[in-house]
């Protein structure tokens, strides 16, 4: 098949209500995601699925591995790193930290909901997607 982009979003955040609201508003948007809890599980699963996400958007504090060890294992590795990460965070001004790890862009916690579907739509293409090309 070819190089076509994936619908299809890892949120990792360790907090649940977090990832249950990007989730939500992803799906309702038409895009598919799959959560993971810290950079370790996002790591297992990305290494295991055999769907590769158009976008990960990753949290930088969590436990047993920051955002920081994930992007950085993320980029070592040859099949993961042409992945685009965003830095979904609390933490105000990181956006010099995040361009110098490849974040190609960073949202802010609470986010709006426009701004997220504006991001995902610039990496995620979808299926189906309504109105001329």
């Amino acid at each position: 098949m070819s190089a076509a982009v994936s619908p299809m979003v890892l949120v990792v955040d360790d907090d649940k209500n977090v990832c249950d609201l990007i989730s939500a508003a992803l799906a309702g948007s038409g895009y598919d995601t799959a959560v993971a809890c810290n950079g370790k599980e996002a790591l297992a699963y990305l290494r295991s699925s055999s769907q590769q996400p158009g976008l990960i958007l990753l949290d930088l504090m969590m436990p047993e591995m920051t955002g920081w060890e994930f992007r950085r294992i993320q980029q070592d590795d040859p099949r993961l790193a042409g992945i685009p990460v965003a830095i979904i965070t609390g933490l105000p001004g990181v956006e010099g930290k995040a361009s110098a790890i490849g974040a190609v862009d960073v949202l802010y916690k609470p986010s709006r909901v426009e701004a997220l579907l504006s991001l995902v739509s610039r990496f995620c293409g979808l299926k189906d997607k309504p109105g001329p090309e």
